[in-house]
Order: structure tokens, then C-alpha cells, then sequence
């Protein structure tokens, strides 16, 4: 790799920008590409899925074999609200390698003892979400119930591109929560991207089992994009 491209992948790694460098392998020739510049390329089919699931690999196109060097960011998970469905889902985050954060202004909530080796903010998420960064390899959810912590949150995620945005509540909470939202001006479209209530229509009963039902739904969204449910 020529270092005038080695640095273009370093800076992407330091501005958490997906992109792909894709070699040439007969002329051992190479471009960067970027995620959001993937679909004008002469490979867009099959750097999409690559992006979504992290594969890098060789293809072949025309007769031709490239090989497609994919270099995603780590995964996030911003979690708004230290509760008890948090404890249950960051090991299951964890495991399937997002980086968790928990933010929550109740201090009596946001303690150590009580979410240990994760990164913990007891601050108002309006204050600082820019900070923990909201971008395409991100996922919110919002878990206090508690409108004045949720919808200053998902506020923030509907306006970026955070690829998952989930909010716990009953089917009566959440429309009650788009109605709330829609006051601030967001479409209808734009307030589909909530899950909510959150996570896959599974019958999950108790902290852990919905947990399980949001983890599952953030790995939809970030594997199958706009086909999942």
C-alpha cells in the first residue's frame, strides 16, 4: 500500500469513516473507497454487503479478481439510562463487540459499583452526546421512561446517522413519544426510525429476555440495514 494511501485509511480510522480499499489483484493497482461513496463504484453490490457484515474478501467481476479490504469502525452503543435492562444487555453488547456507554444525569443510578468496566456519563444526553459521538456505526437506546432523559436523546439520534435507535415503552408510551417529537418538527418518516417499543417481537418476559430482543433487533439493523423489520 502506497503511503499516500496508507495515510487516507489512517485519517478515516481517526474521523470513524467506513471505508474499503479494494486491490487490483492482477495489476496490483488500489482505490479508497468510502461507505458513502460506495454506490457509485464499479463494485457497489458487493461492497455494500461487505460493510454491513465487516467481510472482507476477493471477488471477481468481468474477469477480473479484486480484493475488498474492509475497514469499519468499532461498534458503539450508547445506552440513555443506567437500569436495571442495561445490566442485562452490555454483556450481550460486549460479546458482540460494541463499545458501551452508559449516560445518565441520576447519579444515584450512575454509579460504578453498579456498571463497572463500562464507559459511565452522569450528565443530561443533550449535553453530551456530541462529545461521545453519534455516527453510522453507533446504536441509542433509550431505556429511563423518563421523557425529560429520553426525548433530549433520541432527538440528538434522529438527527444523525446512528444506524439503530430503539426506546423501552409500551405501544401507549411510544405514541404518546412520537406525539412529543413531532411538536419538535420531526416527519413521520423521519420518527420511524424509533423501535418502539424496542427491540424484536419475540414475547420476552423479564430483564434479560429483553434484553436478548433488543440485542437481537440492534444486530438486524446493523447486518440487514433497510430489510430488517
Amino acid at each position: 500500500m502506497k503511503r499516500e494511501l496508507f495515510d487516507q485509511v489512517l485519517d478515516a480510522k481517526a474521523e470513524r469513516r467506513p471505508v474499503a480499499v479494494i486491490t487490483h489483484l492482477a495489476t496490483g493497482a488500489q482505490r479508497l473507497v468510502a461507505r458513502d461513496a460506495a454506490h457509485d463504484d464499479d463494485l457497489s453490490d458487493v461492497l455494500d454487503t461487505a460493510f454491513r457484515f465487516d467481510k472482507s474478501q476477493v471477488v471477481a467481476q468481468d474477469g477480473e479478481e479484486y480484493f475488498v479490504d474492509i475497514h469499519n469502525p468499532p461498534l458503539k452503543m450508547v445506552m440513555i439510562g443506567a437500569v436495571h435492562i442495561a445490566q442485562a444487555l452490555i454483556p450481550m453488547a460486549k460479546a458482540t463487540g460494541y463499545d458501551v456507554t452508559i449516560v445518565d444525569p441520576r447519579g444515584a443510578f450512575a454509579t460504578e459499583a453498579r456498571f463497572p468496566d463500562v464507559g459511565l456519563i452522569a450528565e443530561w444526553p443533550d449535553e453530551v452526546l456530541n462529545d461521545v459521538g453519534l455516527d453510522a456505526r453507533t446504536a441509542v437506546v433509550a431505556l429511563t421512561h423518563d421523557p425529560k432523559i429520553d426525548d433530549p436523546a433520541l432527538q440528538m439520534a434522529l438527527n444523525s446517522e446512528v444506524f439503530y435507535i430503539g426506546a423501552l415503552g409500551s405501544k401507549r408510551t411510544h405514541a404518546s413519544r412520537l406525539e412529543r417529537l413531532r411538536e419538535h418538527r420531526f416527519s413521520d418518516e423521519t420518527l420511524a426510525r424509533i423501535k418502539g417499543p424496542i427491540g424484536l417481537n419475540i414475547g420476552a418476559k423479564g430483564q434479560a429476555e429483553i434484553a436478548v430482543a433488543i440485542m437481537a433487533q440492534v444486530i438486524e439493523h446493523l447486518r440487514l440495514g433497510g430489510e430488517a423489520s
